[in-house]
């Protein structure tokens, strides 16, 4: 990578706000915070209309708003991608807070040194500003949903580089969501898979992965604090919007990562969250294993999940044709105080 800050790899920060002050604040703060120089990126913020200060607080920081009309947050990050400049992209939401202010350019770094990598994941960590719920979704789970974790494919570290980590799933498999929360492409890989006209996050690196790029790299220590919701029955309410979300979004892509091999089926993994006894297991495990008082949460946000998915799939059949429904759903989020 060149040095110097002139001549730096441009990046574009794009992330969808909708009604989010509480918020976006610590985002913004988190993006300004980095070493990584300021004339060298961008932040685009697509906002569907947001009614509260979300605008003023974004010209604070000098994002660029874009008004996003689409009826779901992917036809919002389609749209700021049309317009991103940058050789490099980072995903992400008004929930997501930078961990490390080297983050960026650690990961950019790592990036131009590994060209056989598709992105870089950031870890998700425990921060105050958590409850211990969101904490077990977050940090603990990594995947914020139970049924996901289930689902999902185990990532074998490959080797390590410094502060680089390469990752890769087993070659039977590509069962692992990826492209969110802090998740940096190269803008090139991006187009490659013409993810401009058909975004979904997961699916951006789904497709990488089909197209033979099976690696992605982590900064050691280093990525998001994902402030998903604080509370058991904002994860009832998030489930549903998610649900929801995710049923309109297969109207136009029937691509999904639960339909490449995953560990267990859909239905089995939802078997497991009803019957109590594998999430007591998972509690015990990870009581012992950890040492952390979260996974106490894991048998709750387990049946939470199968009710808010459930309450999804009703909803959506009842007014899934509503444009709006999704901002309808938008679940409050806050920080911890």
């Amino acid at each position: 990578m060149p040095s110097g800050p002139e001549n730096l790899p441009r990046v574009s920060f794009i992330m969808p706000t909708l009604n989010v002050e509480m918020l976006l604040d610590n985002a913004l703060s988190s993006i300004a915070n980095q070493t990584y120089s300021r004339n060298r990126y961008e932040i685009l913020l697509a906002d569907a209309h947001s009614t509260d200060r979300t605008r003023e607080i974004a010209t604070k920081y000098g994002a660029r708003v874009l008004d996003d009309d689409g009826k779901n947050m992917e036809e919002g990050k389609r749209l700021a991608l049309r317009h991103a400049t940058g050789e490099y992209v980072v995903f992400m939401d008004a929930d997501n807070e930078i961990t490390h202010p080297d983050y960026i350019e650690l990961a950019v770094k790592a990036l131009s040194a590994n060209p056989q990598a598709l992105g870089v994941e950031g870890y998700y960590l425990p921060s105050p500003k958590m409850s211990s719920f969101c904490t077990y979704l977050t940090h603990r789970l990594h995947i914020s949903d139970p049924i996901a974790w289930l689902m999902s494919t185990k990532p074998r570290l490959v080797a390590r580089d410094g502060e680089a980590e390469r990752w890769t799933l087993p070659s039977n498999s590509l069962s692992y969501p990826l492209g969110a929360n802090g998740f940096v492409f190269r803008r090139a890989d991006l187009g490659s898979v013409k993810v401009d006209e058909q975004f979904q996050d997961t699916h951006a690196a789904l497709y990488l992965m089909r197209a033979g790029k099976r690696e992605w790299l982590r900064i050691r220590g280093r990525g998001v604090h994902h402030y998903y919701v604080q509370t058991w029955w904002g994860f009832v309410q998030k489930r549903r919007r998610a649900t929801v979300h995710f049923l309109r979004v297969q109207e136009e892509a029937r691509t999904n990562w639960m339909k490449e091999k995953p560990r267990v089926p859909l239905w089995l993994a939802a078997v497991y969250c009803v019957t109590w006894i594998g999430p007591l297991w998972h509690t015990l495990c990870g009581l012992i294993g950890d040492r952390d008082l979260c996974w106490l949460w894991h048998t709750p946000a387990c049946l939470a999940s199968v009710f808010g998915d459930a309450w999804g799939v009703w909803t959506y059949k009842r007014r899934g044709k509503g444009k709006k429904l999704i901002a309808e759903l938008q679940v409050k989020q806050t920080l911890k105080r």
